[in-house]
């Protein structure tokens, strides 16, 4: 069995081009930048700039799940937000849930259109 294996490995050993693994390597990592890396930063960018455009009135969720409306944009970057009548929390933008807050406001933009007027 051993000297199967011997035989085998020998004859697998490549003598091939070291230009050949670079461009390899290179592709590697051209495909890992272009379907990982840059997605991320670009969607990293757009909710930064959704966290920067939030003004005050506006229906918001955040990454835990809190519903409320923005009452006050604090200079320190944080937001005020009522969750109920009278209650109050102080959170920090980037909290928002871009795309949680996207889907709620498209679901209720389509609810409101579906509706039939009376």
């Amino acid at each position: 069995m051993q000297l199967v294996f011997n035989t085998i490995m020998l004859q697998a050993a490549p003598g091939g081009n070291p230009t050949m693994s670079i461009v390899l390597m290179v592709g590697m990592f051209a495909v890992m930048y272009f379907f990982m890396l840059r997605p991320q930063s670009k969607r990293a960018k757009e909710q930064k700039a959704f966290a920067e455009s939030m003004n005050a009135g506006e229906y918001v969720i955040t990454t835990a799940g809190i519903h409320g409306t923005i009452q006050r944009a604090n200079e320190d970057g944080t937001l005020q937000l009522e969750i109920g009548r009278g209650m109050f929390i102080k959170i920090e933008r980037q909290a928002i849930s871009m795309e949680t807050t996207m889907a709620y406001r498209k679901k209720n933009d389509k609810t409101a259109v579906a509706e039939p007027a009376k």
